[in-house]
Parts: C-alpha cells; structure tokens; sequence
C-alpha cells in the first residue's frame, strides 16, 4: 500500500472545501493508495509531466507518484479552471 501525503496547499484547499468533496475524496484516495492505477477512478497522466489528475466533480487534483519510495504526493487542488495556472 502507497502512503499519499499532501502539499500545505492541498491541505488548505481540503479545510475549505465542502464536506461532500472532502468524503469523496478520502474515499477515491483509498482507492488509490491500495492500487496507483486503479481503473475505476477519473485519473489522467498529464502531457509533459510526471503528474497525474485525479477529478473529482468540478475539482481537480494534481499528484505524483514516487514508485522508489511509495509515495503518492497531492502537489495541487482547485476547480477546474485554477489548478493547471
């Protein structure tokens, strides 16, 4: 199983989100950390990048995964519109 860790950016965005984002976001996370490419889960390889997208309804989060270390590291979260800025 990956550890999923999380930038003070991600964490910040999670307090403030709703409750039913945050729900379904531990949830999906579970998920991923169980299996890094887990076909049920919205997840997309980004275009000259080692991140990945995971989306959730209108919300976007941006991570990497560090197969060395079994890591999964949530570098960014925001609405559609914000997280690729």
């Amino acid at each position: 199983m990956y550890e999923v860790r999380y930038s003070k950016r991600v964490a910040k965005f999670l307090v403030k989100c709703d409750a039913y984002i945050f729900e379904k976001f531990q949830s999906q996370v579970k998920l991923l950390a169980e299996n890094p490419s887990c076909n049920s889960l919205d997840i997309k390889s980004l275009k000259n990048s080692s991140c990945y997208r995971l989306r959730i309804g209108k919300y976007r989060f941006l991570y990497e995964i560090i197969d060395q270390q079994m890591i999964i590291y949530f570098v960014k979260a925001d609405s559609r519109g914000g997280v690729y800025k």
